[in-house]
């Protein structure tokens, strides 16, 4: 008889496998029973308490983070100082930013959709605009290529999108070189995940950190290895002091459609966040949610009109 054994390294990511599995289905869960009227803590529940039912994850890889509305834009909402305790507003943009921890294993998923699973015009373009950022990063990962060049794709995406929309005007080129990426995804495009959910490694001896606007916030500037396993997660979002700042920058004002921006400024934030393990050739997705705009007004309209937990409908 042949005696089968997996590695460390293949048992490690077996759990990271299951890891997401659990989490992707319970921010499902979410998605099928989220209401406008409920609170953001109620969402929080319910993540937990499928995770710890359904995949025996007593913990979550750290504080949920629940944001509706213009909460969507704060990008470390739901500690104890902002308790995911907003009621959810009909027309919100919902931000949760979970994931399970199982034997110290983590999961970290970002999903972003309307509370009421319809995305307005503005909604979809600010959210597509993410996806399509997220979808050539996916796109371009391999062994050998650098992650802060990553960064900079996402980024690239981001800045043309928003000409699109009509938020920017101008040379793309222009825009990078003096940053204005930062000023709509002002942290790093992902990091290591395992038994840290930020996990350690990022920086090594010999590797620098940039230290450029929104770079600076990279926690992983080496280059991308197989076998490595990554979160990546690109944002829009409109932050209020950062906006100001860039409408107050000589270098970056010219760019920016003052009279556009003004009708997102409440817009709040999108993040779609994916953990990935980089194989020989490009990414294996652990992650497994609806992701476009069509699959999540889809699967939300199929919401359950039951209550849960105790919840009245």
């Amino acid at each position: 008889m042949v005696e089968c054994r997996l590695s460390k390294t293949d048992m490690e990511l077996e759990v990271l496998r299951y890891t997401n599995r659990i989490s992707s289905e319970a921010h499902k869960e979410i998605m099928k029973h989220i209401k406008p009227g409920h609170k953001e803590y109620e969402m929080e529940s319910l993540f937990q308490h499928y995770c710890y039912t359904r995949g025996g994850m007593r913990h979550t890889s750290y504080t949920c983070i629940c944001g509706s509305g213009t909460n969507s834009s704060i990008l470390h909402y739901g500690h104890a100082g902002a308790p995911n305790d907003k009621t959810i507003q009909d027309g919100d943009m919902c931000l949760f930013d979970m994931g399970g921890e199982y034997y110290c294993y983590s999961s970290d998923i970002t999903c972003s959709f309307p509370a009421n699973g319809k995305f307005t015009p503005d909604q979809k373009a600010v959210y597509e605009a993410v996806l399509k950022s997220s979808r050539a990063v996916l796109s371009a990962i391999k062994p050998g290529v650098k992650w802060t060049d990553m960064h900079r794709l996402a980024d690239r995406v981001h800045l043309e999108e928003l000409v699109k929309i009509g938020i920017l005007h101008g040379n793309v080129e222009d825009m990078l070189k003096v940053h204005l990426g930062s000023v709509f995804m002002p942290h790093g495009l992902g990091h290591l995940l395992g038994i840290d959910v930020h996990d350690v490694g990022g920086y090594p001896e010999g590797v620098e950190r940039v230290d450029e606007p929104g770079l600076r916030s990279l926690r992983m500037g080496r280059v991308v290895q197989e076998r490595m396993v990554l979160t990546v997660e690109p944002g829009i979002y409109f932050i209020q002091h950062l906006l100001d700042q860039a409408l107050a920058s000589p270098q970056q004002c010219d760019f920016i459609n003052a009279d556009v921006l003004a009708h997102f400024r409440h817009f709040g934030g999108v993040r779609i966040e994916d953990d990935i393990a980089v194989t020989a050739d490009g990414v294996e997705l652990l992650t497994c949610v609806p992701r476009t705009v069509a699959e999540i007004e889809e699967f939300m309209a199929d919401r359950s009109e039951k209550s849960f937990s105790g919840q009245n409908a």
